[in-house]
C-alpha cells in the first residue's frame, strides 16, 4: 500500500497537528497487530521517508487543487480546509470565539523577542524604548514565549524565547520561516558586566584573574626579604640606641 495514502488517512482523522516520528509510531503500532506482511514491512519505515512522502503529499493535493491542503506547521503536519471555503464552513459549523487579536505593543515585542531571542526584558526595552512587562506578561499567558534561562550576567536575569504555540499561531514550520529582518537584527544592544565567578560552569574571566594579589610579608613587617623560606623569626626591630658613658669623677 502507498504510504502516503495511509499518511494522508491518518492525517485526515487526526484532531490536531502530527509529527513524522508520531506517524510512525502508529505504524509501528499497527504492524505489531497484524499478519499481513505488507503491513509489518512498514515498520521499518524511517522519519527520513515518512517526511519525503508528507512533501510529495503536500505537492500532489496543491496541484490537484482540492478545497483542503497539507500544510507543516512547529515540525508537525495537519490537514486543513482552504480560506476560500471558510463562509460555507461557518454556516455549517458556527462561529467559534477567538483569542483577542494582539495589540501593536504586543506585535512589537514579540517580533524583537523572535528574531533576538534568547534575550532579557531589559534589552528588549533598549530596542523598544519602553517598559514592556505587561506585554511580556501578556505573551506569557498567551504561550506564545517562555522563559528559556537565564543570562550570565549582573543579577542574572531571565532571558525569553518563543514557544512551538508561537509556529503554530503565526503558521511557520520553524523559526529559518520568519521573513528577513537584518535590520531588526542589526540593533545593538548593550550588555550589562559580565560575572566574575569561580564557579567552572560559569566563569567568564580566567581563572587567574579571580585571584586577590597577596601583598608581601616585608610590606607587612613578618620576614625580611632575605630571610630563608620557612624561617619561623620574630619580626625585625629597631636596634636600642648605645648607653649614654657615665661622667668622669672629679679630682
Amino acid at each position: 500500500m502507498d504510504l502516503k495514502l495511509i499518511l494522508e488517512s491518518l492525517l485526515f482523522q487526526a484532531q490536531k497537528p502530527m509529527s513524522p516520528a508520531e506517524l510512525r509510531d502508529v505504524l509501528v503500532t499497527t504492524a505489531e497487530r497484524s499478519d499481513d506482511p505488507e503491513t509489518k514491512a512498514l515498520r521499518r519505515t524511517r522519519l527520513e521517508a515518512i517526511s519525503a512522502a508528507l512533501d510529495e503529499l503536500e505537492r500532489e493535493i496543491d496541484d490537484a487543487q482540492r478545497s483542503y491542503q497539507l500544510v507543516g506547521v512547529a515540525g508537525s503536519w495537519q490537514v486543513v480546509n482552504r480560506p476560500a471555503f471558510a463562509p460555507w464552513l461557518r454556516v455549517l459549523l458556527g462561529e467559534k470565539p477567538r483569542p483577542p487579536r494582539l495589540s501593536q505593543p504586543a506585535l512589537e515585542t514579540l517580533a524583537i523577542l523572535a528574531y533576538r531571542q534568547p534575550i532579557t526584558r531589559a534589552e528588549i526595552e533598549q530596542i523598544r524604548g519602553v517598559s514592556v512587562d505587561g506585554v511580556i506578561q501578556t505573551l506569557l499567558e498567551r504561550g506564545l514565549v517562555e522563559a528559556v534561562g537565564r543570562a550570565e550576567v549582573v543579577g542574572r536575569p531571565i532571558t525569553y524565547g518563543t514557544t512551538a504555540h508561537f509556529l503554530e499561531y503565526f503558521g511557520l514550520q520553524n523559526l529559518e520561516d520568519l521573513p528577513a529582518a537584518d535590520e531588526l537584527r542589526r540593533i545593538p544592544i548593550h550588555k550589562p558586566e559580565a560575572l566574575l565567578t569561580t564557579d567552572p560552569g560559569l566563569a567568564t574571566v580566567p581563572p587567574d584573574a579571580l585571584v586577590a594579589p597577596e601583598t608581601p610579608q616585608s610590606e607587612l613587617g613578618l620576614n625580611p626579604p632575605d630571610a630563608p623560606a620557612g624561617s619561623d623569626a620574630s619580626p625585625s626591630l629597631p636596634p636600642s640606641p648605645p648607653p649614654e658613658p657615665e661622667p668622669e669623677p672629679r679630682s
